[in-house]
């Protein structure tokens, strides 16, 4: 079993194999025990390492191996392919508004897994979307972007010929300003240019991992301030402008404190959880004490190597999990138009990744 450092690893239960043909079943069966030994293994060499806390993970590990492996072989050939990259899986075999339980399961331990997957070829009303998306979870409805005209729980992200500015152009996480951040967002391409607008992801597993011992023990008891204020609220540049992007200024009234280092709800990993465009400081420090700490996790998170990118075609999606990555929209399309639907699906509070522990 490979190390747990640095390794892909979702959470969640064994599938049930009633109704799977014997051949797959003999083989999942196989694949089950196997898992288990490996996990015993593994379980004893993180003890005498000193690392029980993450061994407790092992046999739960066991169970989102299994799932994937079960979703590769079956007969509909769903396939999940970890991009060459900083992150990121893309998942063939997958019709989005007719999954069964246990694709949901799969793509949900992916995205956990990889931080964002990636699907192709899909033909969506806003209504399917809603209701892809609403199958990992309750649906947040963001306040602050115009929606569809079709369907107000699906948000609009629009860049028309004469627009100058996008939306997401710059390195963020979504829902970082609110107590309970959203899970994450599913993306669907309607209207692509004919070059550039690609998006751009970090994986903020990775970005933690890069850091030294020293600076993982600093971050690790610290939490940070974030705001949709000078975003999204009255006095921002957006409002400021009255970009159409946006609305509801007067409701971006509040801050939120994360810790800077969470435990991922689903892998269990830990995961750096500041950023860029919502993080204003380090909780119990002024502004000008948290940048240095705060822009060197910045340079270490954005790193090549921790990153990918993704290409648009109309009928992509991308459904990311806030918890895990960062994103950036590129504006690098002047004189041309990019239409995106949005839902994104509620999340909850975070706890703090805690080493010692687990």
């Amino acid at each position: 079993m490979p190390s747990l450092q640095g390794a892909p690893l979702g959470l969640g239960a064994v599938p049930r194999s009633e109704g799977v043909p014997p051949s797959i079943s003999r083989s999942v069966g196989q694949f089950r025990r196997q898992g288990v030994l490996a996990a015993k293994r593994s379980l004893a060499k993180l003890r005498v390492a000193g690392t029980e806390a993450l061994a407790n993970n092992s046999t739960r590990i066991c169970g989102t191996l299994l799932r994937l492996a079960w979703c590769a072989n079956r007969e509909t050939e769903v396939k999940i392919s970890p991009t060459d990259n900083g992150c990121g899986a893309e998942i063939e075999g997958v019709n989005l508004h007719a999954m069964s339980d246990d694709e949901v399961e799969a793509i949900a331990d992916a995205q956990a897994a990889y931080g964002v997957v990636f699907f192709r070829g899909q033909t969506l009303t806003a209504d399917d979307q809603l209701a892809a998306a609403g199958r990992f979870g309750p649906i947040n409805v963001n306040r602050f972007f115009t929606p569809v005209p079709e369907q107000p729980k699906v948000a609009m992200v629009l860049k028309e010929p004469h627009h100058t500015a996008n939306v997401g152009g710059g390195w963020h996480t979504d829902h970082s300003y609110d107590d309970a951040p959203a899970l994450g967002s599913m993306l669907y391409a309607l209207e692509v240019p004919s070059s550039g607008g690609d998006t751009l992801f970090a994986s903020m597993y990775k970005a933690f991992d890069a850091l030294s011992p020293k600076l993982r023990q600093t971050v690790e008891g610290l939490c940070a301030v974030h705001s949709s204020r000078h975003v999204f609220g009255t006095k921002s540049v957006n409002a400021q402008e009255r970009d159409e992007h946006y609305h509801n200024a007067e409701q971006a009234t509040q801050d939120a404190v994360h810790p800077v280092v969470i435990r991922h709800p689903r892998s269990g990993r830990p995961a750096l959880y500041v950023n860029p465009a919502f993080t204003v400081r380090i909780d119990g420090w002024t502004e000008e004490e948290s940048r240095s700490l705060l822009e060197r996790l910045y340079e270490v998170a954005a790193r090549e190597e921790h990153t990918c990118r993704f290409r648009w075609e109309v009928g992509s999606v991308a459904f990311w999990d806030n918890r895990a990555t960062w994103h950036y929209a590129l504006n690098d399309y002047p004189g041309q138009r990019r239409l995106m639907h949005r839902v994104t699906v509620e999340g909850g509070t975070l706890s703090p990744f805690d080493a010692a522990h687990g």
